[in-house]
Order: C-alpha cells, then structure tokens, then sequence
C-alpha cells in the first residue's frame, strides 16, 4: 500500500524546519528515521499534508556532555548505543543493555532516539529510561526554545507535550556516578512484537545499602512510567550476596518491590495473548530479575574498581 500524496521539503537548519512544521497550520510530520512514521503512512493511519526530512541538518547530528549531563541531538541512531564506549559509565552501560531490545540492525541503523520521544509509544525502552532519570525534552517551536520534563511530557498513548510546529532538538540525561547499577531486561511474546513488558533499574548503592532506586517501566500503562512505590520500599534496603534473578525467594526485597512495581504503580492493559493477572506477574517477575541485575552490575563495578587501585 503507498501512502497518500503529501510534499516534502528538506530543511538545512533548525529554523527553517520550525517555519515548515508550522507554516500554514498543514498537517506536518517530522521525518529522521522514519522507524513508526513511513509504516504508519503506508497504512495510511497517518495522512500528513506535508513531510519535513531533518536528516541534513548538521546541529541535530550531535551527541555531547556538559556539566554531568549528557545531550543527544535528534538525528543520533539507535545503533550508536549498542557500544558501551558510546557514553561513559554506567548510563553507556544501560543504554547498551536496552538498545538491542529495539526491533533489529537495520531498524537501529536507522531509527533514532528522539525519534521515540516524538512518537511516546508506551512501549518504547528509551521513553521508560527517561522517566526513571528524570530525563529532559528539548523543543524548538514558533514562540522559541522550551524544556520539558520527562514526567511531563508523556500524556498518553502516542499523546506528548508536543505542540504543533515544535521539533525535538534533543533529550538530556544526567549522567551516572560510577558504582552507580544497572539493569534492563525485556519481555516480550516474540522477537518481532512490541515489549509486553520491560524494567530499567538504577541503584545507588552506599556501604550494601540502597540509597536511591530507579524504575522505569515499559508497556506496564498507557504511557512510559516510573515505579515510585517500588523505588521507595527500596530505600534503605541492604543489597545482600549476589542472588540469581531466576531463582529469587518470594521474600526477598527484590520480589517484593517487583510485586508493589506490579500491583501500585503499573496500569496494565489486557492483550489477546496476555490478561491482566499475566501481565501483572510478568511486571513482578521481570522488575525483580532486573533489580538482581542492576545489584550484580553494582558489585561487577565496586570489584573493578578495587582491582583498578592494586
């Protein structure tokens, strides 16, 4: 199926992509990777009056770090990621972990980053990041340059704090202190499907104790969140010996958090293969392999460093 007509422009700079999104009041769409928009035009459940390619915009081709935080510009490729030298420590780590989850090499040659931000999938491993690190949206509109956070940015699905004739510069992370955990994993019914669920896992780990958690939760609502109740009953929390995420006792403080993840924070959906009990036990289940892991990468990291001062 071809998608319906439409014209195209080819802007050199932000600005001129600005004045084409929001020239006329047309029905416009951005064009970087094209991962979600080309399959949705060619279903014809997209019909924009006009396509602005942004790929030869060299300020947009851009990945950098000031003062701990790290900036990626809109046209940076998912596959940039897939290399843990991308991003020093342990975000490159995370990133890296949660990259290979997105669809498949050619996909993630292609498709970008921010690009997820402009779509807001429920699904989308990067959205689920940023709430967890409290990640910011960079936009550029009409009326100028504005912020926005990433726990409000996300209104529903495919639904953002995106307005018409804006287009996402970049997203900011903080980056993260070096002992510092990590852990992403995905569930999903097969390779070629959306995640029925997945869990990014941040933990700030002082003398075994858990200082600070962070959850992100993938396909567990109608938009990207973070567990904030799971992320509390964590605090305080001593990570214990290394424990195998396959094989965790129902009260181990991993499970529980997996369940409170599960049962308070998530808003899960019923899907003709998964319903809500499953999809419920999944979150658990998935959110505390994840929690063993990102306490495994802990210790990984403290031993590293340790055999770095002999």
């Amino acid at each position: 199926m071809k998608p319906a007509a439409f014209d195209y422009v080819v802007p050199r700079t932000v600005s001129e992509a600005v004045d084409a999104l929001g020239n006329g009041g047309r029905k416009a769409q951005v064009l970087a990777g094209g991962q979600s928009l080309l399959l949705e035009m060619h279903l014809e459940r997209i019909r924009p009056d006009l396509v602005v390619d942004i790929n030869r915009i060299p300020e947009l081709d851009d990945m950098q770090i000031t003062d701990n935080t790290l900036q990626v510009g809109a046209l940076i490729r998912h596959h940039v990621f897939e290399s843990t030298q991308a991003v020093p420590g342990p975000l490159g780590s995370l990133f890296s972990l949660a990259v290979v989850n997105i669809a498949h090499p050619p996909i993630r040659s292609r498709g970008t980053m921010v690009g997820s931000f402009g779509w807001g999938h429920p699904a989308s491993e990067w959205c689920a990041i940023a709430m967890a690190l409290d990640a910011d949206i960079q936009l550029q509109g009409p009326q100028g340059a504005r912020t926005v956070a990433a726990r409000d940015y996300f209104h529903g699905p495919l639904k953002t704090a995106r307005r018409p004739g804006e287009l996402i510069t970049s997203v900011r992370y903080p980056l993260l202190a070096e002992h510092t955990g990590v852990g992403f994993i995905e569930h999903r019914r097969t390779h070629f499907c959306f995640a029925q669920v997945a869990v990014a896992a941040v933990l700030t780990v002082h003398d075994g104790v858990i200082s600070e958690a962070r959850i992100g939760l993938v396909n567990c609502a109608d938009r990207p969140l973070r567990a904030h109740a799971a992320e509390q009953a964590l605090t305080g929390v001593e990570i214990g010996p290394p424990m195998d995420g396959y094989q965790l006792p129902e009260d181990h403080p991993f499970a529980r958090a997996g369940r409170i993840a599960a049962e308070q924070d998530a808003a899960p959906l019923a899907e003709p293969y998964a319903d809500l009990e499953y999809r419920r036990h999944a979150i658990a289940v998935v959110a505390a392999r994840t929690l063993c892991q990102a306490a495994n990468d802990h210790r990984s990291r403290i031993g590293e460093t340790k055999g770095d001062s002999q």
